[in-house]
């Protein structure tokens, strides 16, 4: 046998051994790699599931983001509209507040007004009622005064007509003694002498006549107080204690217009009524009355 051929058998039997390495290698681990490949693909089927039951999710969510989005724009609209709506209703809002500030301005001018004239009206008020108090006073004084003088003057009237009857008495009693003397005297031819007192008879104490005073005009002022078309009649600020009698004529005037004059026919306290004459115009409460021109 030659040599390339005893090389070519033992070429032969290590390829044959090479060779069933290689089978019993690819035999021992053939169902390892089947079970890989259908684990692989078991993994790849559950893959897909959850990659399609993902997708289904994730246009489910999408569709829900969207439908929540048409409702978040929707509302938006709607806000928008709404937010025109308040906008306008707050500009008129602010327009009505400028309007009511500007009369709230102008009633508290008015107010403020009122007040310093209420004011001033009850400082005037409080002047007028302390000088009539002070009147009123000043009359109870003349009024005690008199009550006093009327009280000593009865008095002394009440002793004057005692000192007057004892008078008379003693006159009847002389005229008497006087009698039963001539009477007791005539038999003889005498008479009594009347006598003289050494003390002439004075008149009874009689009050002086009061002298006639000057008639002057006591420049009487007021107001007109009430009007009375309908019966030509007024009432006046002034009575009795402003020296107010009935037939008194007071001038009624506004400013320096002349309206008419009053009548007194009824005269109280402190305020007196009468009647319309000469009328020119129609007085009005708040006219200016006086007993001069």
């Amino acid at each position: 046998m030659s040599t390339l051929t005893k090389i070519l058998i033992l070429l032969l039997t290590v390829s044959s051994f090479i060779l069933c390495g290689i089978v019993v290698t690819y035999v021992g681990t053939a169902d390892n790699y089947r079970q890989k490949y259908d684990d692989l693909r078991a993994d790849r089927d559950s893959l897909s599931k959850k990659v399609k039951s993902l997708n289904k999710q994730v246009n489910e969510k999408i569709d829900q983001a969207k439908q929540l989005e048409d409702k978040l724009n929707s509302e938006m609209t709607a806000m928008r509209v709404e937010i025109g709506e308040v906008q306008g209703q707050l500009k008129d809002a602010e327009r009505e507040k400028a309007g009511l500030l500007q009369k709230v301005n102008s009633w508290a001018s008015i107010v403020e007004d009122f007040s310093e004239t209420n004011d001033k009206q009850g400082q005037l008020l409080k002047n007028t009622l302390e000088e009539l108090n002070e009147v009123q006073a000043e009359q109870i004084k003349q009024r005690t005064q008199l009550d006093e003088t009327t009280v000593a003057l009865v008095e002394k009237m009440a002793i004057i007509e005692t000192l007057e009857a004892e008078k008379r008495r003693l006159l009847e009693e002389r005229t008497d003694l006087q009698s039963r003397l001539d009477e007791y005297l005539r038999p003889f031819g005498k008479a009594a002498v009347a006598a003289v007192p050494v003390t002439p008879d004075r008149a009874a104490a009689r009050p002086a006549p009061m002298p006639i005073p000057a008639v002057k005009d006591i420049g009487l002022e007021g107001l007109v107080t009430a009007v009375d078309m309908k019966n030509s009649m007024a009432g006046i600020s002034l009575g009795k204690v402003d020296g107010v009698k009935e037939g008194m004529k007071f001038h009624v005037t506004r400013g320096d217009e002349f309206l008419c004059d009053i009548v007194i026919i009824d005269v109280d306290a402190e305020e007196a009524v009468g009647v319309l004459d000469l009328v020119q115009q129609q007085p009005r409460i708040g006219d200016n009355v006086s007993t001069g021109l």
